[in-house]
């Protein structure tokens, strides 16, 4: 999420890398179907994601807002934003995609399953192929404001976000808090991490809240309810890391 107006997610080098990452897909979906599924980490009964990414060429687009499903997009809600939000949310939402390298939540795209963490046999690791173009249209994207980044680690290998960028990014984890024998004890949540990182951007969409750093979003979501931890970074260029700590996981 970035705070300022998303520009282009395309240039000319990540138009190449996309058609290089189709090109592939289709090939390897259009072949062997055992080894697609193998490649692509897809389940016997998921075998019919095989032959959706087989016809991805002449597949009907919808916005990719509507494409992307699960239990981040559940807690964010786009569908049911109101007017305001919604546009927000066009501007300042960027979503990571191993098939597109990055998407805008209006960009237009077929469905299809091909996560950032496959190794196609010809390209290689997603992430390592996406490296280069994103670095490029990544910044430009950010412009000069706040960077909001709720990546999984596949995807974040994608991109790294660099100088002055990463002083205005803020990364996030997710931590469960319980009293276990009357003392406070603390885990990384994994499905809820998720959906616990939906309902932050939605707060933070339906307040209109637009923090400039990161020292402004720990304010914000403070502000909204979430208990959030934080300390600025030791050195400048880095990208503060917050913690938000929740007791109930849903």
């Amino acid at each position: 999420m970035s705070s300022s107006p998303a520009q282009s997610s395309t240039s000319s080098s990540s138009t190449a890398a996309r058609a290089a990452v189709l090109d592939e897909l289709v090939e390897l979906c259009a072949g062997d179907e055992l080894k697609a599924r193998e490649v692509l980490g897809l389940s016997e009964g998921l075998r019919g994601e095989v032959a959706k990414n087989a016809a991805l060429r002449t597949a009907p687009a919808r916005p990719a807002g509507e494409i992307y499903t699960g239990v981040l997009y559940d807690a964010l809600g786009l569908a049911d934003l109101p007017a305001a939000a919604r546009a927000a949310a066009a501007r300042s939402l960027l979503v990571f995609s191993g098939l597109w390298g990055a998407v805008r939540i209006t960009d237009a795209i077929p469905s299809y399953r091909c996560s950032m963490g496959v190794k196609l046999p010809g390209l290689g690791a997603l992430g390592a192929h996406w490296r280069g173009p994103m670095a490029t249209v990544l910044p430009e994207a950010a412009g000069d404001g706040l960077v909001l980044d709720l990546r999984s680690s596949a995807y974040a290998s994608a991109w790294k976000p660099k100088g002055a960028t990463a002083g205005r990014t803020a990364t996030v984890r997710v931590l469960h808090a319980q009293i276990v024998d009357g003392v406070e004890k603390r885990s990384v949540v994994s499905h809820f991490n998720k959906a616990t990182k939906g309902r932050l951007v939605r707060d933070l969409l339906l307040a209109g809240a637009e923090p400039e750093n990161p020292a402004e979003l720990v304010t914000a979501l403070r502000d909204l309810g979430h208990v959030v931890e934080a300390e600025p970074p030791a050195k400048a260029g880095k990208a503060w890391s917050l913690d938000v700590v929740v007791t109930q996981v849903h």
